[in-house]
């Protein structure tokens, strides 16, 4: 199976993801900086969910740009990460109306926990797919940032639950300056 229909369908539900995302960012009642200070979590919740979503986007494109082949077990695995890609706008949302209670900042973590899960779970797929000795296969035997970004969600969905909700999207935001330079082993390993 060509791996090109699999990357354009992803890079498409990832445009519509975003655009939902933007749509549902409404502008200040008024024409001031008071004004937009009233929305300024709003507009932080939406970056930190535009930023996830993109970093999801580079490193999928950095995936795929590693293998050679996909199978079945790839497709449904990178339909789950597609799956919590699409609950973004959702939570986002949420987490806007009620930026400090616990259930839409759990929820939140939730998704973005899945949605870390599910590209690993991709990244397994396409090991098995392509072979422990490939590129991905090289990449997926000890890539421990992933590890590190599953354990720190954890991390913030136990802050969040102890000690204050915001702490949530606090962590994850916090948590995207690790992904926000790309990743050097899938450059080192692409090549």
């Amino acid at each position: 199976m060509p791996k090109n229909r699999i990357e354009a369908f992803t890079d498409a539900v990832i445009a519509i993801v975003m655009t939902l995302l933007v749509l549902e960012l409404h502008e200040p009642n008024g024409d001031t900086f008071l004004a937009f200070e009233g929305n300024a979590h709003q507009f932080v919740i939406y970056l930190v969910s535009f930023i996830s979503l993109a970093i999801y986007w580079n490193n999928h494109h950095h995936l795929f740009h590693m293998v050679k082949k996909v199978d079945g077990l790839v497709l449904w695995m990178n339909n789950l990460l597609i799956l919590m890609m699409t609950l973004f706008p959702y939570v986002t949302v949420w987490v806007t109306d009620y930026p400090t209670s616990l259930v839409p900042q759990l929820f939140y973590g939730l998704v973005i926990l899945g949605a870390d899960v599910a590209y690993y779970l991709l990244g397994l797929a396409l090991v098995r797919c392509n072979g422990k000795d490939s590129a991905i296969g090289r990449l997926f035997s000890h890539y421990t940032k992933m590890w590190i970004t599953i354990g720190l969600n954890i991390v913030a969905l136990l802050a969040g639950w102890l000690i204050h909700p915001l702490l949530v999207i606090g962590i994850n935001g916090v948590m995207l300056l690790l992904w926000f330079i790309p990743e050097k082993q899938l450059e080192k390993y692409a090549n």
